[in-house]
Order: structure tokens, then sequence, then C-alpha cells
């Protein structure tokens, strides 16, 4: 059976962020994942990761000025040394919460920007980003963004993603692979999962319901049928829960209940 992860930027919004770990592990689950740790001090986050006996598996890179609407710096001219910076503050975090992957954003396309410039921006970056990693054993993640969600966004297919990781060449740079969306971008998901978790390039995937990002159960993919497709390919890393519940976050976990007694022995 497929691993998850709780997402705790966008489940358990009924309680406060400190207050989330205890309800993800009060509901059974044994890892989480968010966007950014940086509001809270690493030290009290990994004491409430310990305290619900939780691992962290993923967060994100500081992505710029979130506030004002930016979304990732590694493909941007002219950011390097701050992408520095927040890559150096990320492994700082990762270190303390023992957590053994962070995603960095691309970012989006400046307007009149030239692509190529943008393309060999990011490719530095994420070479430097994983040389970096790799010294503390994390692995460094980029992720396909639809353009529904994050319009202007400058990595939104799998096989740009592949193709990246490819080039680079760096054995500890992956793809985050977010089955929600892939469907909204290119569609054939189980395909696209037979075509690349074989590969060893996927690092980590994340569901939500298509179109709408609420629970699994809900929406336009059949979950039970892609996970049992995940399980056949040996894939063994988490699978981060990215949706949006439609109430009560253990209110709507009956996907995951289901998914429970469909694995368990046999009485």
């Amino acid at each position: 059976m497929p691993r998850f992860a709780a997402n705790l930027s966008m489940m358990y919004a009924e309680h406060p962020f400190p207050e989330r770990f205890a309800a993800a592990a009060r509901d059974g689950f044994t890892a989480v994942e968010y966007l950014f740790p940086y509001d809270y001090p690493a030290r009290e986050l990994a004491q409430r990761l310990q305290d619900n006996g939780l691992q962290q598996v993923l967060f994100n890179a500081p992505p710029g000025d979130w506030n004002a609407g930016e979304r990732g710096l590694a493909s941007l001219p002219g950011r390097e040394a701050e992408f520095r910076s927040g890559v150096q503050r990320a492994l700082e975090y990762a270190a303390e919460l023992k957590c053994p992957r962070i995603h960095l954003m691309a970012g989006l396309v400046p307007a009149a920007a030239d692509r190529a410039v943008l393309g060999r921006t990011y490719l530095g970056n994420l070479g430097w980003a994983a040389q970096q990693a790799a010294k503390q054993g994390v692995d460094v993640l980029l992720e396909p963004i639809n353009t529904r969600d994050i319009p202007g966004f400058f990595l939104n297919r799998q096989d740009e993603a592949h193709a990246i990781v490819t080039e680079v060449g760096a054995p500890n740079l992956k793809v985050q692979m977010d089955l929600y969306h892939c469907q909204i971008v290119e569609g054939d998901v189980s395909m696209k999962l037979r075509q690349y978790l074989p590969t060893g390039r996927v690092g980590h995937l994340q569901i939500a319901g298509v179109p709408q990002r609420h629970e699994p159960d809900v929406g336009e993919l059949n979950y039970p049928f892609l996970f049992d497709v995940i399980d056949e390919l040996g894939f063994t890393g988490w699978i981060g829960c990215e949706y949006r519940p439609r109430a009560g976050t253990s209110a709507g976990l009956g996907w995951l209940h289901a998914q429970q007694a469909r694995h368990a022995p046999a009485a």
C-alpha cells in the first residue's frame, strides 16, 4: 500500500498550524509535508514532529516574496544570490527536521523574458543546489505545475522536468510528480506513472481530486486504480496529500480508510 503524508498547509486548516501535527497523528498519519517552515523556529517544529511520532518528508525552499505573488526563484536571472541564500536556509531546516528532500520552485516567467535565458539560469541553479544538498544527503526536487493554478509558471510538463533532470545529471535531483497538476496539463496519468516511475527520477508523488483540488475520492481521477499502478511499479516513496478538504479534514478521510481496508489482511 502506498505511504501517505498529510500536507499541513492545506489539510487541517481548521486548526492553528502548530496544532496540525497532532491532528494528523491522531488520524493515523506518520509523515507530513507543507509549503514553508520559516515562520517557526526549526527546533520547535522538530519537537512537534518528535512529540507526535511524525516524519518530515518535504517542504519548499524560500520562494521569493510569496505574499507579493512570487512563486520561486530558480529560473530567474539576476536572483541567483537570493536563490542560493534560500537554499542554504532550507538545508539548515532540513538538517534540524531530518527532512530528506526540499522542493525548489521554478518561478514565474517575467514579461518579455527570453525562455532560453531562464532555462540556462534554471539549469545552473539546480546543479548548484543539488551539489550543496548532496553534502548532507538531501534530494532536491523540481515540480511541473499547471498553468491554471499558477499562470505563467516556468515548468508545466513531466517530459520537460525529466529532460532537465537528465541534463543536469545530479543523482539527487529528482521530479516531484503531482498527479493533480499532471492530469490538468496533459492527462494520461497512469501511462505517465508507467513511463516515469521506473526511471528512478521521481522522488515524491502528490495527489488531489481534479478539478477542484478536494479529496482524491472526488473528481475525474480514479485514485484506487492509480494507487494499484503505483504499487505494481514498486514505488516506495511518499505520496503527499496536497488537497483542500471540502469540510473538516478528518471527516473527509473516507478515501484513506477505504484504501487501508482494501489492503487489510484477511481475517
